[in-house]
């Protein structure tokens, strides 16, 4: 095909790449307004050894593994829940809530999923008074020297994780358009053995036309 038979398919059928992108930008539009909105709260703790020598220093990031095991625990969701008066498993508030640390700035971040972001925030500042409780206990029976503090670094803040309608509208969009421009060949595959034009005739019989009879 030469780029004026592109040309004319467009003209002729581009109509319906329009109409499909339409289509299934709306589509996506109105499939993200039905989601149920879900926002996530994100909190940072940073780990502060009292000292700042080398070997403190690799004892508190050994102990940021131990910190997310700590965490991630249904024991821990279930102290949450007793505290919060939530109506809900230990097994679903886990299934919510994403823990990962940070070797390098000693920062352990807390993620925590629910459709209500003030409790959103609530259940990541419960979670992680847990964790801070637990290390003061525990920097009891050390000397001060020796201890590892745990302290937030802001209050926990929540935002909307999804549905992200902006995004889902625009790849509806985008997919709608090729979609349409698949449709548009296939078309123009089907109907590519009817002869309609003085184009189809030199194309299949390789002559030049030199006169039409004119419609009536």
């Amino acid at each position: 095909m030469e780029l004026r038979d592109y040309g004319r398919i467009l003209r002729q059928r581009g109509w319906v790449i329009v109409v499909m992108a339409v289509l299934t930008a709306v589509a996506a539009f109105g499939f993200s307004k039905m989601q149920t909105e879900l926002y996530e709260s994100n909190l940072k703790m940073l780990v502060l050894p009292s000292r700042t020598d080398f070997g403190q220093a690799q004892a508190a990031k050994e102990l940021l593994r131990s910190y997310e095991q700590w965490l991630y625990s249904r024991y821990r969701a279930q102290a949450v829940i007793n505290e919060l008066q939530l109506d809900m498993t230990a097994d679903a508030l886990l299934g919510d809530m994403k823990v990962a640390s940070d070797n390098a700035s000693f920062v352990i971040q807390m993620t925590v999923e629910n459709s209500d972001p003030n409790l959103a925030n609530d259940i990541a500042t419960a979670w992680g008074n847990l964790l801070i409780q637990w290390q003061n206990a525990n920097n009891d029976k050390l000397q001060k020297e020796d201890r590892i503090t745990i302290e937030f670094l802001d209050d926990p803040q929540a935002s909307l994780s999804q549905p992200n309608t902006k995004i889902n509208t625009a790849a509806g969009f985008v997919f709608g358009a090729l979609l349409g421009v698949m449709i548009v060949f296939v078309l123009e595959w089907v109907e590519s053995g009817i002869v309609r034009r003085t184009e189809d005739v030199e194309r299949y019989l390789d002559i030049p036309v030199i006169g039409s009879i004119p419609n009536q």
